[in-house]
């Protein structure tokens, strides 16, 4: 036996295939993402950022826009509120007032009660919260405000003078008169400017749908005329003459009388006249100048009484010629309720160097119809 033989037999060894090598893992144990990954979700992560943020934007640009569009609206809103206010309780009780026929004291106070309106409608029209748009436009409003309170303050101070039997009363009329023109300014003001700076401003906007108010303070273009004014609020205060009527009256007669009145196109007689009670009603006046002399300036007065209130209506003629007859039209803007018993009284007003006065008033009574 062999002492190779002796030995036992050695194990067969098996050969394993090796296994693949691990990366060397970086510090703490992490991995590192792959590249790729990364920047994919980045892009994810800040493209969901930016639709976030365009999102926030036009919100609130939308909200901005929104609260811009209102606050033009509620400026409209408060300006209507303003100048409605201005006409119906400034406006509309000062002129029915001065031209109402009422008692002195009682033209006073409520002048006195309009003024406080009006320089409250002012200090509104300056406390306006006003958007850049209508700056142009507030600047007007309160322009407007300004001059119609100035006008009604003034009005209040002159009243006293031009209500009395002094000779300073036909001067207090006459700038009275004048005052007329700050109330006709601030029409024109409102109108031209901030009426359709206001309506520009909306439309920019694109804003629908709004009113945009009117305002009209002074009534008409009469109360510019002293000679009107003075014949609603003090007829024997003369305010219709003018300043070329001083000096040396012109030898020869002078004067003027009333021959007949159409009212309504009815000729008016002694005794109840029937006449319709629609407004305005038209007053034909025919007259005739009996002096030797042409006359300038000369006024011719309406007014009814015995209704509710006392109603008026004045015509200056610039001139009339010697011994002629004509005829001249007034217009009483409003009228007694029908059914109502009055009395219409016509009268030229004697011109300087006139004697005979007895032929200047015609009075009637007239019963308005429906």
């Amino acid at each position: 036996m062999s002492f190779f033989d002796d030995e036992p037999d050695e194990p067969t060894r098996v050969t394993r295939p090796a296994r693949p090598r691990r990366s060397a893992a970086p510090a703490g144990g992490l991995h590192r993402p792959d590249p790729e990954i990364a920047r994919r979700r980045q892009f994810v992560l800040f493209g969901g950022l930016a639709v976030v943020a365009i999102i926030l934007i036009f919100t609130a640009k939308s909200c901005s826009n929104t609260r811009h569009k209102n606050a033009l609206k509620d400026y409209n809103r408060n300006v209507a509120s303003i100048v409605e206010d201005s006409d119906q309780r400034v406006s509309k009780p000062l002129f029915d007032v001065l031209g109402g026929g009422q008692q002195n004291q009682d033209v006073r106070v409520a002048v006195s009660q309009v003024r406080l309106l009006a320089e409250e409608d002012a200090k509104r029209a300056r406390s306006l919260s006003a958007p850049d748009d209508v700056a142009a436009a507030q600047h007007d409003l309160e322009l407007t405000m300004n001059l119609r309170a100035a006008g009604v303050t003034k009005i209040g101070d002159l009243l006293p003078r031009a209500l009395s039997n002094q000779p300073s009363a036909a001067e207090s009329i006459r700038r009275i008169a004048g005052q007329m023109q700050s109330f006709l300014a601030s029409d024109v003001v409102y109108s031209q400017r901030v009426a359709p700076l206001i309506q520009q401003a909306l439309s920019d906007n694109d804003i629908g749908g709004q009113t945009i108010a009117t305002s009209r303070f002074l009534p008409n273009i009469g109360w510019l005329d002293p000679a009107q004014v003075g014949a609603r609020i003090n007829p024997d205060a003369g305010a219709g003459t003018s300043a070329s009527s001083s000096g040396d009256v012109a030898p020869g007669t002078h004067g003027h009388g009333v021959l007949s009145v159409k009212a309504g196109g009815v000729a008016l007689v002694p005794g109840v006249n029937r006449v319709p009670a629609t407004a305005p009603l038209p007053l034909e006046v025919t007259y005739a100048n009996h002096g030797q002399n042409d006359e300038s300036n000369v006024t011719i007065t309406a007014k009814v009484t015995g209704g509710p209130k006392t109603i008026t209506a004045t015509k200056r003629l610039n001139q009339t010629k010697a011994g002629t007859t004509a005829t001249a039209t007034l217009n009483l803007q409003s009228v007694p309720p029908k059914g109502q018993s009055t009395m219409l009284t016509v009268t030229i007003k004697p011109v300087r160097g006139e004697k005979k006065t007895d032929n200047n008033t015609q009075t009637y009574t007239v019963l308005f119809t429906p």
